[in-house]
This record gives C-alpha cells, structure tokens and sequence, in this order.
C-alpha cells in the first residue's frame, strides 16, 4: 500500500481520515520555506558538535546500534534556533495532535525534537512503534488502547529512498498481533520535498531507511507530542527557562512543560505544580 500524500492545506477530516485507516500520511508544504531553510541552516552548523553513533536513546550500546553508526543525533533544538518554537505554534499539526491524543488526556507535551541526520553508508535502522517507549500501557491494551504519542518526520532537504527516506508499513498500526514479524519488503519509503513531514502515530511501524549514497547526508528532523500523563524521551522543562520562552504563545510554553497538567477528572489531582499550585 502506497503511503499517501495530500497539501498540508487539505480538509482537517480528510487527514484524520487518513491517518485513521493507514496510521501515517505525508503533508506537503506543511512548514514554510523560509522557516525551513533558516532550521536546516542552524541543525547543519549545530551538528558538527555531535559524533555519529554517539546518541544512545539511553539504551547504551543496543542504542548506538539503533541509532546507527553514522547517524547524527541531537535535541534542544531551541537552544541553537529561536525557529524551534514556531514549528511549535504549526496550527494544522497541532489540530492533528488535538485530535488524536486529547480523547486520552487533558494537554499533552513535546515528547521529542530531535535533529536525525543518517550519514553515508548508513543501514536502515530496526523497524519499531514509538508508542513501545512505554510498554506498560501499550503491551496490556494492544491494539485498542489510548493513542499516547503523534509524530513527525519533518525534511530539511529533499529525502530520496536512496539516501535513507524513512520507511513505513501502512496500516500496521491496526494490527492485532503486537508481535507480528515485520521485514523490509512489507515498507514503503516516504520520500518528501524541503518542509512536507510524514505524520503518523505512535503505533505505525516504521524506521529510518538505508543511506545508499557514499557522500550525501539524509537530513531531516522530527517532532512529537505525547500524553501530559507519561514522561516524554525530552527534558524540554529542563532544557528551557522561564526567560527563554517570555514572549512565546501559552500553547509553546504548555507543550514545553511550562504548566501544570490539569485533569478533567475529579477524582485525579494536579501534576506538574510548582509549591503545590497550579503553574
């Protein structure tokens, strides 16, 4: 099954529509240009701080290998780039994320921004389910329980198969064995243009496909949002101070972790308060 791609402008239904029956889709043009040339520009000149294969996922050294030795890794985009928070404040991913992981909480944080850059010579890397970071919640319930995080796999340049386009099984999200072996042939390469994002949930199988080229870097960034109830992958509370988000939207300063996580729930208390008081 091919995966689809329709204009990040396309009618909200149509895209959770979509989302629904394959678990991911790609959305053309869903960043600006400019605002896209300005994060490549900053993740490029950041990136020759970082060592590929040196990200661990805090796995250790089964880490390195998921990853990928020649992969680059990096997060706190919004230390190098003020850019990083309007990528944040993208209304129709927001209104994905409203859509998919609101029924299951009252707010929801970034659970990671990373910088992925799968260098040359590169292998594809294992494919898996983001939801499986917690697997507490995911393993008891599968297939029907809470959809806990909704992600973003956002290029920086144009991303061909061949140098690494991330891969993904349509329609896997739905299967009802968790288990069920999955092998290369079953994927499709989700090739995109300068600012489209492959959008999919937390229960699609994917991952990052083989660098074929002996010079050229597949560059791209992802971004995902998760429950307010489980702890995201990112430290964006700690990374980010009161002063580095003034000005920023209430929406950028709650996904950040700059606010309590409120249920609607009577019988659920606050989390996330500072001196016991809502924040």
């Amino acid at each position: 099954m091919p995966i689809h791609r329709i204009s990040a402008s396309a009618d909200l239904e149509e895209i959770l529509g979509i989302l629904n029956e394959e678990g991911g889709l790609i959305l053309e043009g869903l960043y600006s240009t400019r605002l896209i040339d300005s994060m490549r520009d900053a993740i490029i000149l950041a990136s020759e701080n970082f060592k590929p294969g040196e990200a661990t996922q805090g796995l250790g050294a089964p880490g390195n290998a998921f990853v990928g030795e020649n992969t680059i890794r990096f997060s706190s985009i919004g230390k190098i780039t003020s850019d990083y928070f309007k990528m944040l404040d993208n209304e129709v991913f927001r209104s994905i994320a409203d859509a998919l992981l609101l029924p299951n909480c009252a707010s929801y944080w970034v659970n990671t921004a990373q910088a992925m850059l799968i260098g040359p010579n590169s292998e594809a890397q294992p494919l898996h389910r983001d939801c499986l970071n917690w697997p507490q919640v995911v393993v008891p319930s599968w297939p029907e329980g809470p959809e806990l995080t909704v992600s973003s796999m956002i290029a920086l340049e144009a991303i061909t198969e061949e140098i690494g386009a991330t891969r993904v099984i349509p329609g896997s999200h739905r299967w009802p064995d968790l288990g069920q072996r999955v092998h290369a042939d079953m994927t499709e390469a989700a090739e995109m243009g300068p600012g489209d994002a492959l959008v999919y949930t937390g229960k699609l199988v994917h991952g990052g496909g083989a660098n074929l080229t002996p010079d050229r870097w597949r560059r791209a960034m992802h971004l995902s949002y998760v429950v307010g109830w489980l702890t995201p992958e990112e430290s964006s509370p700690i990374d980010y101070s009161d002063e580095d988000l003034e000005g920023q939207s209430e929406d950028v300063k709650r996904v950040l972790g700059h606010r309590s996580y409120i249920s609607d729930s009577p019988s659920a208390g606050g989390l996330w308060l500072r001196h016991a008081k809502e924040i």
